[in-house]
């Protein structure tokens, strides 16, 4: 079919009772060509640019749902720069732990594609098949150096394990490396095919600059095509042909540092607060406890810094290294720690929770 000169192809969202095996060969025939396109999740259209080979949906911190248009091109250039990174041959073999309605898990099937393997589906079991590669979250770290041995002993056959989706405090790696798991820590997006920086460093044709306001930039040839929308009308995803990320970063010695979220910034009593920096120096302080930053509204503060742990704190240490401004002014103990399905910390999350306890 042609709309205006643009050839299209049928798209059809993800069935949940596909079997991973099912999923891996679609994807495979989407890829090549010689299938439809694959949505994760329903959307207004049922056809797609003959080029998309996926169609993701995300929503960021500020809720606003997406849909990434993701060329076979730009997974294929995608896989290419992991495998080349990791130094993976044909017959190599990918563990799948993470959702398939992530980026991050539908990477693992079509990476184990690449390689001419099947992938192994070790999401739902402790009788885990070992595997020369594994893509985590820092959740499921946490999870092996926390008294899951069976998970651990996973993790430290693998030749690289991959842990992206947030960021890895630098307790974890050191607790990882004292376990000889051989870590790699990712840092991407949908609209760049998830993962393309590793170690601080960009995958073989990634680009990367930081911008006046301190935002991360990158471009390459795994950036995806655009967006659909909640109507279904496509929207450009750059216009300069960078990517411009939510991400405030900066170069040291070279390497990319990824400083937080832009919209993790709060204005408290008029100070710029950043929480997830505010986070990691108390994680470096308090390096047992697990937390989370986040605000509340506040008639003296306007934002008001909190803090919430699974445990009782005691941030008197916190207060005299930080020093009073950005030492939460109210703390929390929750049962768990909110996060999303690929464990980022969920703060929207934690400041319901919160006002709920506030108002009790």
């Amino acid at each position: 079919m042609i709309m205006g000169e643009k050839e299209l192809r049928r798209l059809i969202p993800i069935q949940a009772e596909w079997s991973i095996p099912q999923l891996q060969e679609n994807l495979a025939v989407a890829l090549e060509g010689s299938g439809p396109a694959l949505s994760t999740s329903t959307l207004p259209v049922s056809e797609v640019e003959e080029n998309i080979a996926l169609v993701v949906s995300t929503s960021g911190s500020t809720g606003n749902a997406k849909s990434v248009l993701i060329s076979s091109a730009a997974l294929i250039a995608s896989t290419n720069a992991c495998h080349k990174y990791l130094g993976a041959v044909p017959g190599d073999s990918w563990s799948l732990l993470l959702p398939t309605t992530h980026i991050a898990g539908l990477n693992v099937l079509i990476r184990a594609t690449a390689l001419g393997t099947r992938v192994i589906d070790n999401r739902n079991t402790t009788n885990y098949v070992d595997a020369d590669f594994i893509s985590i979250v820092p959740t499921q770290l946490q999870k092996a150096l926390s008294g899951d041995d069976r998970l651990l002993e996973h993790l430290t056959a693998a030749e690289a394990v991959l842990v992206g989706a947030s960021a890895l405090s630098d307790k974890l790696k050191k607790e990882a490396a004292n376990k000889h798991i051989k870590i790699i820590s990712t840092y991407g997006m949908t609209e760049m095919s998830g993962g393309c920086v590793y170690n601080q460093k960009p995958l073989d044709g990634v680009e990367i600059k930081v911008n006046g306001e301190g935002l991360i930039q990158l471009t390459g040839p795994m950036m995806a095509t655009g967006y659909l929308d909640e109507n279904g009308n496509k929207l450009e995803i750059s216009d300069s042909g960078w990517f411009e990320s939510n991400d405030l970063g900066e170069f040291v010695n070279g390497s990319l540092k990824v400083l937080g979220r832009a919209d993790d910034v709060i204005n408290s009593g008029g100070v710029k607060i950043s929480l997830s920096d505010v986070e990691a120096q108390i994680n470096k302080i308090i390096p047992t406890a697990e937390i989370i930053t986040f605000s509340l509204p506040d008639d003296k503060w306007g934002q008001m810094l909190c803090l919430a742990s699974t445990t009782a704190v005691d941030l008197t240490k916190v207060k005299e290294a930080l020093g009073p401004v950005l030492t939460p002014k109210s703390k929390f103990v929750f049962q768990s720690i909110p996060r999303t399905t690929l464990g980022k910390p969920d703060r929207i999350m934690a400041a319901e929770i919160a006002k709920k306890m506030v108002t009790k």
